[in-house]
Order: C-alpha cells, then sequence, then structure tokens
C-alpha cells in the first residue's frame, strides 16, 4: 500500500517508498533538498525529481562549501544547462543560500541540528488524504521559513519549508495504511535528531 501520489507516476515510486519521510542528518542531503524545494516553487516535485541527478551535476553534488565560491562565470554556466530549470533567481537563491548554510553551520553546530530544532510534536497518528490536503503550512514550517529568510535566505516560504520538512522525516505524513509510513516511522524510532 502506498499514499496515492507513490502510485501515480513510475518515478514516484522508489522515493515515495525509499526516501520520503525518512529522518535526515546530513548537511549536504538536507541543503539539497531546500534547494530542490526551492527550485520546484511554481512546478511539480516530478519535475524536479526527474531532473535531480542533473541538478546534483551541476550545483557540485549540494556540497555548499563548494557552491558558495561559485561565481557569475558559474550563474552563466548554469543558465545554459538544459538539464536543469533554467530560472536566475533560483539559481542564485542556491548560491546564496550555500553562503548563508555556511555561516548557520558555524554559528549552530550544524545545519542539521538548526533544522531539527524545528521539529514538530507528534501529531495524531492517523492522516487521510483530506487532512494531508491541509498541511500545506504548519506553525513551524511558518517559524523555519520566517528564520531561514532572517538570515537571508531566498525560496523558503513556509509551504516550500513544510514540504522539505515532510521529505526529511521531520514529519511522517505517510498516509494511515501506508507501508512506507510504517518503515518510516521505525526508522523514524531509532533515530536521534542532532540538537544544538
Amino acid at each position: 500500500m502506498r499514499c496515492w501520489w507513490g502510485d501515480s507516476a513510475a518515478d514516484y515510486r522508489p522515493y515515495h517508498d525509499t526516501e520520503w519521510g525518512y529522518p535526515v542528518a546530513d548537511d549536504t542531503r538536507l541543503f539539497e533538498k531546500l534547494s530542490l524545494e526551492g527550485f520546484q516553487a511554481g512546478l511539480s516535485w516530478l519535475t524536479i525529481l526527474r531532473k535531480r541527478e542533473a541538478f546534483r551535476r551541476a550545483f557540485a553534488g549540494f556540497e555548499f562549501e563548494r557552491v558558495a565560491r561559485f561565481t557569475e562565470r558559474d550563474v552563466a554556466r548554469l543558465l545554459a544547462d538544459a538539464s536543469i530549470v533554467r530560472h536566475r533567481g533560483k539559481i542564485e537563491a542556491v548560491i546564496n543560500d550555500a553562503r548563508r548554510a555556511i555561516e548557520l553551520a558555524e554559528s549552530e553546530g550544524s545545519l542539521a541540528s538548526f533544522l531539527w530544532s524545528f521539529e514538530p510534536s507528534a501529531r495524531p497518528s492517523r492522516l487521510d488524504r483530506a487532512g494531508l490536503a491541509e498541511l500545506a503550512q504548519t506553525p513551524e514550517s511558518k517559524a523555519l521559513a520566517r528564520e531561514l529568510k532572517r538570515r537571508g535566505w531566498r525560496f523558503v516560504g513556509p509551504t516550500t519549508v513544510y514540504a522539505f520538512m515532510q521529505a526529511m522525516g521531520l514529519v511522517n505524513d505517510h498516509l494511515d495504511g501506508c507501508d512506507a509510513g510504517l518503515a518510516v516511522q521505525r526508522a523514524r524510532a531509532s533515530f536521534d535528531p542532532p540538537r544544538r
């Protein structure tokens, strides 16, 4: 059994079953996902997912220390790369956000410890399709978005941030009865969130 969207396209199945909702504490993966969620704004996640490997190649594996050194020459290179979404504002946002990620990791110990400090408290375990549809934003995603923006990040609105929280396991939004949701629940039970 899968969440309805996990069966809506073949590309979604492995992502839904093995990634979405599993807790992540790796700074590079967290930065990648925040960046890709920003690229998704106005597009479908399927579009971004299908281009993810190209994005990884284009953005140095999303190693934010490397991306932070990108120059205007890199922006021009990325704008000419048809394998990714060529949006100047989003490209420049990733480079900017890489610089902000370095600052944040230095001040907070790690990107992961900062992001996980916004983990919501547990909610009732049953979640159906209608309930999930109402979860575009939460108080925690609004607070995290506000704090990231205060620190100079771009393309990190509360809806984008909530999608990030869902994907990286800060919440388990698999629907009731979803097999992957049970696996995520087990993974989360053995996961020790990084703390500041």
